[in-house]
This record gives structure tokens, sequence and C-alpha cells, in this order.
């Protein structure tokens, strides 16, 4: 009886931690207190593993002394002027007010043409490099086109350039562990890992090992940045070839907006090694030139509460005329979908692009339970065939885009670091929607006809796991 007794208060006190902490929204609360009651013992102890958003006291407390202490890149002198159009005023605004970075002016981009030519390109930027070469990548595979990157980079290093590569140590364990990671130290590449694991079992009382650094950055000289959807692998990614090819839209980017991505860098690098790179973002800025505007937005479990889900929304509502997002996982709280409902509402011609097999079941399914309402306001909801399309993109209007790492689920909004680039330029978004037209007529349309015809099994599968959906 007295164990029933303690047990019953463990539940009790862990339903109270749910209902008092802080930045939940209430589904979320309804999901974890639903899985703490209907599994006793198992539900309390998946909320200690998984139920909140820390990465541990010491961790969060260097983020916030390296973010105060490091140099900023509005306080640099030589920014262009910049006058954006209302349209974009708002949305610029929030996107400043989550990593403080504000929108310049004088930038120039290309959409890469698929995986394998972004690869193609880095190297030879990373071969033209004078400087220093700067790399974040949550995944890096020892394949073709890792081993790329890994030659490039060892290159650039034994010329005397300096080189700092760092990856995510849950998501590209298999490179930590390789010759390729030795080699690469050994010819004077300077390493990091991004929230390094250590031992699993002594490393949950310090934080969710499951948040992760999901950023994909390059920065060449202060002078070239990357940013999308791509980690550093060929598209056949070797650990789930099934799904192949893994289809991504990469942006290469020149002008001051790589300064906000260096500076991005700079704090996951010194959030996890110790050096400074100060001196780096204190080099001079090239001359200013004609070009577009573009911020980069860095979201992640250290910055401000519902930021990435705060800059869909905001993107969503500014449609005027049309939008298109193209998204790998589909799990919206409650906002994202209300926008993107209410997008096609107003008469804005709304597309979502989404794969049609997913390579986790529980939020392909989860997805799918979202298409009636979606069709029902009249959003078009195509499923891409040819394999995983892994682009995380926004078009909105022909003339702005967001691109970068951040997909539409509760990882990216709550567990992750992420990385976007938000852009307002016609030529650039042209060649964006034009890549998302080419997924479109690789897709098969789903009407709203298609998901009433499921048979209840499926709808009730789709259904319960959407439930969960706060908590995947």
């Amino acid at each position: 009886m007295f164990w029933i007794i303690v047990g019953f208060l463990i539940i009790v006190a862990c339903a109270i931690r749910v209902l008092l902490r802080p930045n939940r929204t209430p589904e979320a609360r309804v999901a974890w207190l639903a899985v703490i009651f209907a599994l006793p013992g198992l539900g309390v102890l998946a909320y200690l593993l998984l139920g909140e958003t820390s990465i541990g006291a010491k961790r969060t407390e260097r983020i916030k002394r390296v973010t105060a202490d490091l140099e900023r890149p509005e306080t640099l002198q030589g920014w262009p002027a910049l006058d954006p159009s209302p349209q974009m005023k708002p949305l610029f605004a929030v996107g400043e007010s989550i990593t403080g970075y504000p929108p310049v002016a004088g930038n120039s981009g290309e959409l890469m043409a698929d995986s394998d030519a972004t690869i193609a390109r880095m190297v030879a930027d990373i071969d033209a490099a004078q400087r220093h070469v700067h790399l974040m990548f949550y995944i890096w595979l020892t394949d073709t086109n890792g081993m790329k990157i890994v030659d490039a980079l060892t290159r650039a290093a034994q010329r005397g350039v300096t080189v700092r590569a760092m990856v995510d140590d849950l998501g590209s364990r298999d490179m930590i562990k390789s010759n390729a990671w030795s080699d690469m130290g050994a010819a004077g590449v300077k390493l990091g890992r991004a929230l390094p694991i250590g031992n699993p079992v002594l490393s949950i009382f310090g934080g969710r090992i499951d948040l992760r650094n999901h950023r994909k950055i390059l920065v060449i000289d202060n002078a070239v940045t990357y940013c999308g959807s791509q980690n550093c692998a060929d598209p056949a990614f070797s650990p789930k070839p099934k799904y192949a090819p893994w289809v991504d839209a990469m942006m290469r980017f020149t002008g001051p907006v790589v300064r906000q991505n260096q500076h991005l860098f700079a704090t996951d690098w010194m959030a996890s090694v110790d050096e400074d790179l100060s001196e780096v973002l204190n080099e001079p800025l090239d001359p200013s030139t004609p070009g577009f505007a573009a911020q980069v937005i860095g979201t992640g479990p250290t910055v401000r509460a519902f930021a990435m889900p705060d800059m869909f929304v905001s993107c969503m509502y500014a449609a005027r005329d049309r939008l298109v997002v193209t998204t790998p996982y589909y799990v919206p709280n409650p906002m994202v979908q209300a926008a993107i409902v209410g997008a096609a509402q107003r008469g804005v011609d709304t597309t979502l692009i989404l794969p049609k097999r997913n390579d986790d079941f529980a939020v392909g399914a989860t997805a799918k339970s979202y298409y009636a309402e979606l069709l029902a306001v009249g959003v078009r909801v195509f499923e891409y065939r040819p394999g995983l399309l892994h682009t995380k993109s926004m078009t909105i209007d022909g003339v702005i885009t967001l691109i970068g790492s951040a997909n539409m689920d509760r990882r990216s909004f709550d567990l992750n670091y992420e990385n976007n680039i938000l852009l307002e330029d016609e030529k650039l978004t042209a060649d964006m929607i034009a890549r998302q037209m080419e997924y479109i007529a690789d897709s098969d349309e789903v009407s709203l006809d298609d998901v009433r015809a499921w048979p209840a099994t499926t709808r009730l599968w789709n259904n319960a796991l959407a439930v969960v959906g706060p908590i995947l």
C-alpha cells in the first residue's frame, strides 16, 4: 500500500510539473497528461526523458554568456541602408525579435541545381578560400559527397587556411567515429562537436539528449555562405536508402547576410569549443553593392519560445496572392495549421507539398490527419513521388522566400537549433517557385474525395497518432 501511495504521488507531482512548466501549449500539456496517467510509471519516465526542452543548466548558461559577450553583427560599420517594403517590414521585425539580426540590403543569391551540384560548388568555394572556412552540419556522412567535403577541407587546412568544422554529436556520430574525422584533425582542421552526448545514461540528468543542432551552415572568408535543407551526404542517403533520393534545396549567398550566418556559426562554435571568434566577426566588410534584402533567423531551445512557428505564421498571414510551402515533416501546432487554413480562406492560392512516403511513419500519418481540414478550405495538397522531398521552403506572392533547415514539426519548433534565411527578391523567389513547380510535376494531388474514401482504420490510425503529435 505504501508504494502504491508513493507511486501515485510521483504521478501527481509529474502532472503538476506539466501544468506549471512555462512556454508549453495547452495541447502539449493535455498530451503529456494523457501519457502520464495512461501509462503509470512509464509515462513519468517518458516525461523525465523527453518532456522538457532543456539542454542542461551549464550549457544554457554558457550559450547565454557567449551570446552576450560576442559582438553582434548589427554593431559593425558599413551595413548597406535598407528600406524594406511595407509587406516585409513586419516579417523582418519578427525575424529580428528572434535572433536579433536586422535585415540587410546588398545581397545576391543563387539556387543550386541539385544536391550533387551543391557539393561541387561548395568544394570549389572551399578550394578558393584564402582565410577561413567554417562548416556546421547536422548529418555528415563518409559517402561520396561527404568525403569530397572532407578532402576539400583537408586541402584548405594544408595550404594554411583556418578551417573549423562542427557537427551534431548525434546526427554525425558515424563521421565522428570514422578515420576521416581523425585524419582531418591531423591535417590541421579544427573540429567541434555540438551538444556532445557522452554517457547517455548520465547525460539525461544534464538535459535532454535528443535536443540537437539541426543547422546546415558553410561560411567562407566572410564572403560566401550557404543555407538550405541539405546535409553533407549523397542524395542516396545510405542510412535510409529505401526512401532515396533525398531531394533538397540549397542557396548560395554573398553580401552582408553572410556575416549574420558567420555570427550564428560563431555562437555554436564558442558554445562548445574554447576559442573566441570575435576577430573573425570584426573583419572589414567588402564594399557595398546593390542587392536584395535578407535576414538570418536562428532558432533553438535557448532562443525565445515559439520563435520558428511565429516566423512561419507571420509569413503565411503576409501572403496576399500566392503561398507555396514544402516540408518533409508536417506536424503543425494549432497556430501554424490555422495560418495556412486562414490563407486559403481569404482567397490566397495556397499549396502544400509533402513527400508521398515519409521516413517517419508517425509523422507521415499525423500529417495526413490534417488533410481533410486543409482540402476543405481550398489548400491544394501534393505528395511528391520520386523520393523523400526534404526541402524546407516557403514562397510568398512571388517576391518573398524563406529557406533553411526548419521543418514544420514540433522538433523544429521546440527542440532543434535551426537556421533559415528570409529574403525579398523577385528573381531568386521565381527560381525557388520554379523548383517548387518541378516538385508538383512529380507529385500526386490529393483530393477531398480521396481523403473521404480512406477506410475508417486509416483515419483512426492517423488521428490517433495526431493526438500524440505535440510530443512527437
